[in-house]
């Protein structure tokens, strides 16, 4: 019996995206596990796994197709000696649904897993005594073991049951109560709230205009959806500070001479990270998240930094960054950020955290308002380091390199008193650096 491979959700915000290259042909055997092509979702090229086994009877969707939505057939797997010509003829094993509604929701990649969201639905047609879907494998397995297919949960695609759920011979119900946790999450349709003019309207009063239209990828689909969530139902407030530099400055050149031997350059940037991360330890309660109906407080500091790529941008998250050296932290946010410029980074390198970093100092911005990437419950905005004149303690008049802050708050999250007790920590960490390394 053929089997359909369908196009998978890759990441918590993918709807559909491009097959890039198959690396398996028609006739070749695949098994589970093995990799069998490499996907653009909005965010990054992964590999795709299989999770059948049996022959690469038919690829329905060549190489290089892009717009290709989740949960549409993209190649057929046919069991040892089935015919090949008898694959162009195959039916669906099962009702089509809706791509839409396969897709997660916008959010937190831990609240919606794209299987474990069909499960309830696989289980729902089982019992009204409609037909079971698994894979050839899964069913043969089962009919060796004796094992009731009717009483297992599958975990594949669209809830299909595969050889994983079969080899323990017990059905698992973790992915239903998965399913559950992410209910909560059911406040985000106002994330996808229709425009607020067609884009026949908009293009009619630039009729007469010489303009170039840019077709929207699925990166700048997502960013568009994710902010327009967060402005929308984020109720955000603002705070800001100034820091003096000159004491870290100072100490960084002092460790870049040290550390020049091994190759070590700290970049300013690589402080305010460490910086960030010890404040969050410092004022555990602004180290959270907006979940719903609860806030989640974490333990462990996970800064994501903003990086800026051709198009949009990645949030690479920093995890444990309290626990590291600068020297750590810089090589792992050089290599984070390589990667996310040629989008290479995997979705748990780019998902979670707690909170946000977006510099834009280096293009000499002096001060801005960043906006929250849910379900952060902060962010900071960075300026560039200016000198200008100061008052000093002696009150005299003087010079300093002073750089400009702004943290972005959810005001569900943190109130106004904790926010500015987070960002005291912050420039108190900045301007005594040494401190911070003890």
């Amino acid at each position: 019996m053929a089997t359909e491979i369908l196009m998978p959700a890759l990441s918590p915000t993918m709807e559909e995206g491009t097959l890039a290259k198959w690396l398996k042909k028609e006739g070749d055997e695949v098994r589970s596990g093995d990799i069998i092509a490499e996907i653009e979702t909005d965010k990054a090229t992964m590999e795709f796994e299989a999770v059948d086994e049996g022959i690469l009877g038919k690829i329905l969707i060549a190489e290089g197709t892009a717009g290709v939505k989740v949960n549409t057939p993209i190649a057929v797997l046919v069991e040892e000696g089935e015919s090949v010509d008898a694959v162009s003829s195959a039916k669906a094993p099962e009702p089509q649904e809706p791509a839409d509604e396969a897709a997660p929701a916008q959010g937190d990649p831990k609240e919606a897993p794209a299987p474990a969201a069909k499960a309830p639905a696989a289980q729902a047609a089982r019992s009204e005594g409609e037909r079971v879907f698994a894979s050839p494998l899964a069913r043969r397995i089962a009919k060796e073991k004796g094992i009731d297919l009717a009483a297992v949960q599958g975990s594949g695609p669209r809830g299909r049951i595969v050889k994983a759920d079969v080899e323990g011979a017990q059905p698992s119900a973790a992915p239903a109560a998965k399913a559950d946790v992410a209910a909560p999450k059911a406040e985000a349709p106002a994330a996808a709230a229709a425009p607020a003019a067609s884009a026949a309207s908009v293009a009619k009063l630039f009729a007469d205009r010489d303009y170039e239209e840019v077709t929207l990828d699925g990166m700048r689909k997502t960013i568009a959806a994710r902010l327009s969530e967060a402005k929308q139902t984020i109720p955000h407030f603002y705070l800001r500070r100034e820091v003096a530099l000159d004491a870290l400055m100072a100490f960084r050149a002092d460790l870049n001479a040290k550390l020049e031997s091994r190759g070590v350059k700290l970049s300013v940037n690589d402080f305010i990270i460490k910086a960030c991360a010890v404040a969050l330890q410092q004022v555990p309660n602004a180290n959270a998240v907006w979940a719903g109906d609860r806030i989640l407080r974490l333990k462990p500091s996970d800064v994501a930094v903003a990086v800026a790529i051709e198009g949009g941008l990645f949030t690479p998250v920093l995890r444990d960054a309290h626990q590291k050296s600068l020297s750590a932290l810089s090589a792992e946010m050089k290599d984070l950020a390589a990667r996310a410029r040629t989008k290479k980074l995997a979705p748990h390198e780019y998902q979670g955290g707690s909170f946000a970093i977006s510099n834009l100092g280096m293009f000499g911005v002096e001060n801005f308002d960043a906006v929250i990437n849910p379900p952060h419950g902060s962010i900071l905005a960075v300026g560039a380091g200016i000198r200008k004149p100061v008052v000093g303690k002696d009150g005299a008049i003087t010079t300093a390199t002073m750089m400009s802050m702004t943290l972005s708050v959810d005001h569900r999250v943190i109130d106004g008193a904790l926010g500015a007790e987070f960002l005291k920590a912050i420039v108190e960490n900045l301007e005594n650096p040494i401190a911070m390394l003890a």
